[in-house]
């Protein structure tokens, strides 16, 4: 069966191709369909912002 919830490494070069491949994704998303979330910016831009303070939250109490 196939768990998509199983721990995985990964180098920190296969996370910035992940990253980079999202980032393309919401690039050509946003840039296909700019009147439907236009109308949504200021929630994208506070989902944005709330999780960018968690991930920087996370990495500053690591030891």
């Amino acid at each position: 069966m196939f768990n998509i919830f199983k721990t995985v490494r990964l180098r920190w070069f296969e996370i910035a191709v992940f990253k980079v491949g999202l980032l393309a994704l919401g690039v050509a998303v946003g840039a296909y369909w700019p009147d439907f979330f236009s109308d949504y910016l200021a929630a994208l831009v506070d989902v944005a912002a709330i999780a960018l303070i968690y991930i920087l939250y996370v990495w500053v109490r690591q030891k």
